[in-house]
């Protein structure tokens, strides 16, 4: 969940963006159906088995609009919902619930795909000291909702952004003329608390770093026995990572490997939604209070 000082500084500016993008000047077909205002609730309801994430972005969506909508929840993130399952209901002026309903859907179901994707995956880690790890590769605007779905989901975040810490990737190693250089470089500009985490691809570039002094290295791409040679000469002198393509189908070959951590931009780019509805609508009277 998200503190009210992150919630009002990043997370709300983020949804009221969202809903500025559906709602440009008026709902046309609200307004069309419900000139007026009118108590309503409605059903949040769960289409699909999976983690649920993201109900605090869901009910903030309404609240934004309508500080008086109230939504009551049934289940809380991180929990395992079922198809079929009543996980809150919604009531407010109807108007609002049909203006967010979207918008909020789109956060939840996002969120909640993420969560159930990663848990997913991190379940194939269990009993191993390594770490998952999510990455960059998320949806632009939508990091801060998307990082948070991955630890909701089991997973770990790695930098946040490009300020977050020190990654040489192998364009800033091209750029400096090596990986010795990088390090060097890197070691002399960030701050001595930061550590220093390079990319590499080959052996070559695995000696290189060990000998510059690199606080992580970044195995990428590699096939189990070039990982394997490499694991072994870091030999504990560097955290390791491996990285490239880690998907829930081929995450299996490097369980057994020991390393610290295994990235993948596959937690946040390539899940699939959770299926969620609102459904049910319908008027209620003061007297239902």
């Amino acid at each position: 969940m998200y503190d009210q000082v992150t919630l009002t500084l990043n997370v709300d500016p983020l949804i009221l963006s969202a809903l500025r993008e559906d709602i440009t000047s008026e709902d046309v077909s609200t307004n069309s159906v419900m000139p007026d205002p009118k108590l309503g609730e409605v059903d949040l309801i769960c289409k699909e088995d999976g983690i649920i994430c993201g109900l605090q972005v869901f009910e903030r969506t309404f609240t934004l609009l309508d500080d008086k909508t109230e939504v009551t929840f049934y289940v809380q993130d991180g929990d395992e919902v079922k198809n079929g399952q009543l996980m809150a209901k919604v009531r407010g002026d109807i108007r609002t619930l049909l203006c967010g309903e979207r918008t909020a859907l789109n956060y939840l179901q996002r969120m909640s795909g993420i969560a159930t994707y990663t848990h997913s995956v991190a379940a194939l880690l269990s009993g191993s000291k390594t770490k998952l790890l999510d990455t960059r590769k998320t949806t632009p605007n939508n990091r801060i909702f998307e990082k948070y779905a991955v630890r909701v989901g089991g997973g770990n975040n790695h930098r946040y952004n490009l300020s977050d810490g020190v990654l040489l990737k192998d364009n800033h190693i091209g750029a400096a003329g090596g990986v010795k250089q990088a390090v060097e470089a890197a070691k002399a500009y960030a701050p001595f608390v930061r550590k220093i985490e390079v990319e590499v691809e080959t052996f070559d570039m695995v000696k290189e770093a060990v000998e510059a002094g690199a606080d992580i290295i970044m195995l990428d791409n590699m096939d189990t026995d070039a990982l394997k040679e490499a694991i072994a000469y870091i030999d504990g002198r560097a955290e390791i990572e491996v990285s490239g393509n880690v998907t829930r189908e081929n995450i299996a070959r490097l369980v057994d490997l020991g390393v610290d951590y295994i990235s993948s931009g596959a937690l946040t780019h390539s899940a699939p939604i959770l299926d969620i509805s609102l459904k049910n609508l319908h008027p209620v009277s003061e007297v239902e209070i």
